[in-house]
């Protein structure tokens, strides 16, 4: 199968799942405030755990029936957890993660989202041109 075609199926399950979640659950599929509440209370929250499950079986279930090869990771494990931490701070500041505010909250039009992707979206362009041309 091309490349740009699991790009394509993996957009439309992504915007399935999201459409699937609002309409069930009532809940905008932001996935670091669905991990936060599986972890904060698991007892009130299994739509949530099953959310989890269902990213990871899923992206397990992609690379047995693919053959795609697995992402290797060739930055040492303090860089990675660093970098983890970074990210689980700029969430919490920012009140969401980049699916919750550009997947979700631009198609509800909310400028808070559209403010925050913007944002995200700077500084990744910043970053990766200091990373690549300066650095």
């Amino acid at each position: 199968m091309e490349s740009y075609l699991y790009g394509l199926g993996g957009g439309l399950m992504i915007g399935l799942a999201t459409v699937v979640l609002m309409i069930s659950v009532g809940r905008i599929a932001g996935i670091s405030g669905i991990l936060f509440s599986s972890i904060k209370a698991p007892s009130g929250n299994l739509w949530a755990i099953l959310f989890v499950l269902g990213l990871v079986l899923g992206a397990a279930l992609f690379h047995a029936i693919s053959g795609a090869p697995t992402p290797a990771f060739s930055a040492p494990i303090d860089l990675i957890i660093a970098a983890g931490l970074l990210v689980g701070f700029g969430v919490k500041f920012g009140s969401g993660c980049t699916s919750g505010h550009s997947i979700c909250g631009i198609g509800r039009l909310s400028v808070r989202s559209i403010i925050a992707t913007a944002t995200f979206m700077t500084f990744g362009f910043i970053t990766v041109f200091l990373r690549l041309h300066l650095l």
